[in-house]
């Protein structure tokens, strides 16, 4: 009977674990977020995590189309009530759960406290329910972006060696830091020519963040151009799938590995979705 109680216990306990929550964010368009944010989700479901990937991009989501996803219902339809969480969410060959994006998301800012209700109780489920969730969010730093990165456990930010993404992930920093994030801001650097450039990228916004902001910025990756990543985008199928032995395959691999780490998500005892809720809508 004690070994049934203790085991009823572990079971229990295990069920109110929340999922971990990374945001991959970016100053600027076009420095192949949404790539990174699939092919995370990849590596992690081929780990056995239960993974749930979301296109937090409220004006101009893209993940279907990357992932060939032909969904007719998305997070606009849950939101307004016309369907279930359930209803809204695809399932990949890979395992995959995937929400896809809707425009217009954000000026549903004045939801009945009852609609509102709703949300968060069958989004905090859900994210029991998860092991890793990924939210591929917008560029720039509007209130929906920064909400979202406010409230992960870590948040990736993504530049290449372009000056004006450099510009433009420090400014995401900086937002982040002067509202006091608490979780864990790493660097992306993709698009590199080479290591060496990658690395200069990254101390030299590092050392700015440091000097300015007296915050430390992790180095997550350093990502080289790759031709197979263009080709992949066209087949509308992950690198990670579509050519599992190129150089870049393995970098999105070591990244996951990096990111998947036995830390206790920061955010357990207010729920990630809670705080999205309460700051969006």
């Amino acid at each position: 009977m004690n070994e049934q109680r203790s085991h009823l216990k572990e079971i229990m306990e295990k069920s109110r674990q929340q999922a971990k929550v990374i945001t991959i964010a970016s100053g600027k368009g076009g420095v192949g977020k949404t790539n990174i944010a699939a092919n995370l989700a990849v590596n992690f479901a081929a780990d056995n995590k239960r993974t749930l990937l979301i296109d937090a991009d409220l004006s101009l989501g893209n993940l279907d189309v990357l992932l060939n996803i032909n969904s007719k219902y998305n997070i606009s339809h849950f939101v307004s009530a016309r369907k279930s969480l359930e209803q809204i969410t695809h399932t990949t060959p890979e395992g995959i759960n995937v929400i896809c994006g809707a425009s217009g998301l954000e000026s549903l800012n004045h939801l009945p406290e009852f609609q509102k209700q709703r949300l968060l109780k069958e989004l905090t489920e859900l994210q029991k329910e998860k092991d890793i969730i990924i939210l591929d969010s917008a560029a720039g730093i509007s209130q929906s972006v920064v909400a979202f990165c406010l409230a992960s456990d870590q948040t990736l930010v993504v530049t290449t060696p372009d000056p004006t993404a450099m510009t433009d992930a420090y400014a995401m920093i900086k937002v982040l830091v002067k509202n006091n994030y608490e979780g864990n801001i790493s660097l992306v650097v993709n698009m590199a020519d080479s290591k060496a450039e990658g690395k200069k990228v990254y101390r030299q916004i590092a050392n700015v963040a440091s000097r300015f902001l007296d915050r430390d910025i992790y180095e997550a990756a350093i990502l080289l151009k790759d031709n197979k990543l263009a080709s992949s985008v066209k087949m509308q199928k992950p690198v990670t799938l579509a050519y599992p032995k190129a150089h870049i395959t393995y970098s999105l691999a070591a990244l996951a590995a990096k990111l998947d780490s036995p830390v206790t998500p920061r955010n357990q005892q207010q729920g990630f979705f809670k705080k999205v809720v309460d700051w969006i809508f």
